[in-house]
């Protein structure tokens, strides 16, 4: 078990901890050997872990379709032009070259790379969701084991310090038997509007369900911590806002267009990214190394271009925007799990009820109250940062799951994961099932 350690103290019964700082991690005699296939956002995150620390990870390759994307990734990492490709499938025309692929292409670019991957010998790191479907996901899994290959699922949550110290204090027994849990995922409004209205997982047909998208981090946090198999699981949810009934009057089909009523609107893409120039990465826009108006003309071509500018009223989304479930696991343990996209926040917020005490936390802080005692202490986890990409790393998470794999794959021993595929795909299992109770309106039964 992955145990944390106080590294500091901020007042009576308040510590700072390190998740890292305790993990026994072993020297890499040689770095291995990656291949990226994807460079956007997670693509570059999880490559950020490379050039940091070469020595014990290398990006040799990279497969991106997007010119600026290409380029960019490829000077960053200095890979060499004859292991630079446009799509996935270039890169399996070659004999093995790398010890490890990672997949962060988009969600219906999953199967069919990780199976490739597979039947020639890499190990995988591949992006969350696993695959689109769950028939997909088990054939993933199936030819994981058939080829003894290493497979990590992004689940990154599971390395955030914050969750690891809330599931050491539980199998501690900190907190007695678990009796439930309630788990919230605020979206926050405009990183809804952003990525489930206008962005790449607007429409479930063409992606996965918002459950899986997003949220299947949560359901695998759930099932983590409350360790116990689940069994049953009921959902309710659905698209109630961002519809086209609900468009102000002198709106328009985008931002750019003279709308109306732009400037008052809480959605607008001209405040959001011209104005206050956020999320500009996902944009393919240089934060830097360009002048404001010349990174102005940039956002303005896009929004006049992209899905990014339009109206969040008039777009072809179908992702509810606030979702509920509802699990039962092993022993009569219960879990609610609500995913809501109209927060003025981010960050993960949990309960952990137990016959003997109960967790309360938001990822910048936990706290612990013993019902015998009646005394509270609070644990602060130390985060790992992820450079240029504010509140990308998942509480600490997205590097130290980087660190693990390398670990894995250089020992060639999946025990060092927590998020190895055998494990990873009753989350997955969980989001389909919930997604078929919504639809039918019926407990659905989990069976992995």
């Amino acid at each position: 078990m992955v145990t944390t350690k106080v590294i500091g103290q901020l007042a009576d019964n308040t510590f700072v901890f390190d998740q890292a700082a305790e993990k026994n991690y072993k020297p890499i005699k040689k770095a291995i050997t990656v291949i990226t296939l994807g460079a956007g956002n997670r693509g570059t995150v999880y490559g950020t872990y490379a050039a940091k620390n070469p020595e014990e990870m290398k990006i040799i390759g990279v497969a991106e379709p997007d010119p600026y994307r290409n380029d960019k990734y490829a000077k960053q990492h200095g890979i060499e032009p004859q292991y630079r490709f446009n799509t996935w499938e270039e890169v399996f025309q070659r004999p093995k070259f790398a010890d490890a692929v990672v997949i962060s292409t988009p969600d219906n670019l999953h199967y069919q790379p990780c199976m490739k991957a597979l039947e020639m010998g890499y190990d995988v790191l591949l992006e969350k969701p696993i695959a689109p479907t769950e028939k997909e996901c088990r054939s993933i899994l199936e030819m994981a084991r058939k080829t003894n290959r290493i497979v990590a699922v992004c689940h990154v949550l599971r390395y955030a310090p914050y969750f690891v110290k809330m599931r050491e204090l539980i199998t501690k027994g900190a907190i007695g038997e678990v009796i439930s849990v309630q788990h919230l995922e605020p979206i926050e409004h405009l990183h809804m509007a952003h990525s489930y209205v206008r962005g790449n997982w607007h429409n479930s047909k063409i992606t996965t369900p918002i459950i899986l998208a997003k949220s299947c981090h949560d359901l695998d946090i759930v099932r983590w911590v409350i360790d116990k198999p689940s069994e049953k699981i009921v959902a309710m949810g659905n698209l109630k806002w961002f519809r086209s009934e609900n468009a102000p009057e002198g709106s328009t089909k985008r931002c750019t267009d003279g709308c109306k009523v732009e400037r008052e609107c809480p959605y607008s893409a001209i405040k959001h990214y011209y104005d206050q120039r956020k999320r500009l990465v996902y944009l393919d826009i240089p934060a830097n190394g360009i002048s404001k108006e010349e990174q102005g003309k940039m956002i303005l071509d896009k929004l006049k271009t992209t899905n990014y500018g339009r109206c969040v009223y008039r777009m072809e989304n179908d992702q509810p925007d606030h979702y509920v479930t509802s699990i039962q696991f092993a022993d009569g343990v219960t879990a609610s799990l609500s995913m809501e996209a109209f927060t003025s926040y981010a960050g993960r917020r949990t309960r952990v009820m137990g016959a003997l005490g109960d967790l309360v936390g938001d990822m910048n802080e936990l706290t612990y109250t013993d019902f015998k005692t009646g005394k509270s202490t609070t644990f602060q986890p130390k985060a790992v940062d992820v450079e240029g990409y504010k509140n990308a790393g998942h509480g600490g998470g997205d590097m130290l799951m980087v660190k693990d794999f390398v670990q894995a794959v250089a020992y060639q021993d999946p025990k060092l994961l927590s998020s190895d595929i055998g494990v990873s795909i009753e989350s997955h299992v969980m989001g389909f099932m919930a997604e078929k109770s919504r639809k039918t309106n019926k407990i659905i039964a989990i069976k992995v």
